[in-house]
């Protein structure tokens, strides 16, 4: 594969690469220790029963990790108030992360209706960066202003082939199990780098959508981008090889232990929300059986923070008897609050606590 850096790559290969360039023995012992761990967690997953109290969680820190690799900074606290709060002010980066998890959300409702088309690709790019134009129309480059260490194709005539050759792949019936796909496809929307911005981001989203239409998983739920930050060297390491030597097997080797590892990691959290779960419904019976309430218990669990209003929305209480549970709560050690100009938050301890530790 010949190509210059500092020229765009149009001659970039269509979808599928041979099989030769990353069928071995490795790749298939890794796939099967993947799917056994995938497996595993989308098992388990059903053991919380509302979608809100994962993906408000742990998409949430998806987002953050995500964004994390692209040099866009917010702590784990800044995020959940603002996620909460409607009176807290949210720094730029802070509000860059809250739309990742809402691209994740509606890219995920969008696809379980129509899956994969063009308009969900835009939209999640869209919904990223705030912006309103689509494909790029004009060259980018990747690097320093020293060195420029990659041109992807240039311009929307050449995007707009290569993408729709990425949906077909996407679409189609083939003897390539899907998590192969999906680091193949991974590689290839990077490539292409369809937009002025936001491309490893939609191409994350991307990624989690693929396997939950694959029902690889029922929800969105994997969490890679920590895998990817902590091995951000061999990430970048294996993408230029695939561009530069054609080398698929080592890039597909990296997705699939990225999958496996993030799968067993995911599949902890999981059980560790679930646990907190029961003991604080435990907690609450012994020590305030009164207002003892399952949604309320429940409610305290889509998100660390929560507030009086939240109750009252959710007809869980009126806004005095929320106050007053939320107090009881508090008095138990399971919330603190904390003041923000009119409003009230109140932080589920423990559930901060098991979300933001390494």
């Amino acid at each position: 594969m010949s190509y210059h850096p500092e020229q765009p790559n149009n001659e970039l290969p269509l979808l599928p690469p041979k099989k030769e360039t990353w069928e071995s023995f490795g790749v298939y012992k890794q796939l099967a220790e993947a799917r056994a761990a995938l497996a595993e967690l989308k098992g388990r997953a059903p053991v919380i029963p509302n979608p809100k109290m994962l993906i408000n969680t742990l998409v949430l820190q998806e987002a953050k990790d995500s964004s994390n690799i692209e040099n866009i900074f917010t702590s784990s606290d800044k995020l959940y108030r603002a996620f909460s709060s409607s009176t807290v002010e949210s720094d730029p980066q802070t509000k860059e992360v809250l739309r990742y998890r809402q691209a994740v959300w509606n890219a995920w409702q969008k696809s379980q209706k129509a899956g994969l088309s063009l308009e969900v690709i835009e939209e999640i790019y869209r919904t990223i960066k705030e912006k309103d134009d689509g494909i790029r129309d004009s060259k980018v480059y990747i690097g320093s202003r020293v060195t420029v260490v990659y041109t992807p194709p240039c311009c929307k005539n050449v995007l707009t082939e290569k993408l729709q050759n990425w949906l077909d792949f996407a679409s189609a019936t083939n003897d390539i199990d899907p998590l192969i796909e999906m680091a193949i496809l991974h590689y290839q929307f990077e490539a292409i780098h369809p937009f002025t911005d936001g491309n490893g981001r939609t191409g994350r989203v991307l990624n989690v959508l693929y396997l939950c239409l694959n029902n690889l998983l029922d929800q969105p739920i994997l969490y890679l981008s920590k895998y990817i930050n902590e091995n951000k060297t061999d990430y970048y390491r294996c993408l230029r090889n695939v561009t530069e030597q054609g080398n698929w097997s080592d890039w597909i080797l990296f997705n699939l232990k990225a999958i496996t590892e993030t799968a067993i990691y995911t599949l902890n959290r999981v059980n560790a929300i679930h646990q907190l779960f029961q003991a604080t419904i435990e907690m609450v019976k012994a020590e305030r059986p009164k207002i003892y309430n399952y949604e309320l218990i429940e409610l305290l669990f889509h998100q660390p923070y929560c507030k009086i209003s939240m109750l009252v929305d959710s007809r869980i209480a009126s806004r005095n008897t929320a106050s007053k549970y939320l107090s009881e709560l508090e008095e138990l050690g399971i919330l603190t609050s904390e003041q923000f100009g009119k409003e009230t938050l109140y932080l589920n301890v423990g559930l901060f606590k098991l979300l933001t530790q390494i």
